[in-house]
């Protein structure tokens, strides 16, 4: 599997692919998309990431599938996890078949 440098955000993407070329404000998608425009914007914004809910609202908008969405935003979201410079390294200890796993 090839790993994305620094994939957009799917809220990026949104704004970009969707909003844009129909001429939607944030407002009018929003209330097309049955949410508030406070979601939306934080979406738009990339405070926020595209949950199970929005990812289906989209795909009944016409606006791909809801895999997709999905796919795009877990994609960001690990790309932020490896990357992360703000916190501790993770701790993990590696688990052989010989060892037995603790309790």
């Amino acid at each position: 599997m090839i790993e994305m440098y620094d994939p957009a955000h799917a809220g990026e993407c949104i704004r970009e692919t969707c909003l844009k070329p129909l001429g939607l404000t944030v407002t009018e998608a929003a209330m097309g998309l049955g949410v508030t425009r406070k979601a939306l914007s934080d979406l738009l914004n990339g405070h926020a990431g595209v949950s199970p809910d929005m990812a289906l609202r989209l795909e009944l908008a016409g606006w791909s599938t809801a895999e997709t969405w999905l796919r795009m935003q877990l994609q960001y979201d690990l790309w932020k996890a490896r990357n992360r410079t703000d916190a501790e390294p993770l701790k993990v200890r590696q688990f052989s078949e010989k060892e037995p796993v603790p309790v």
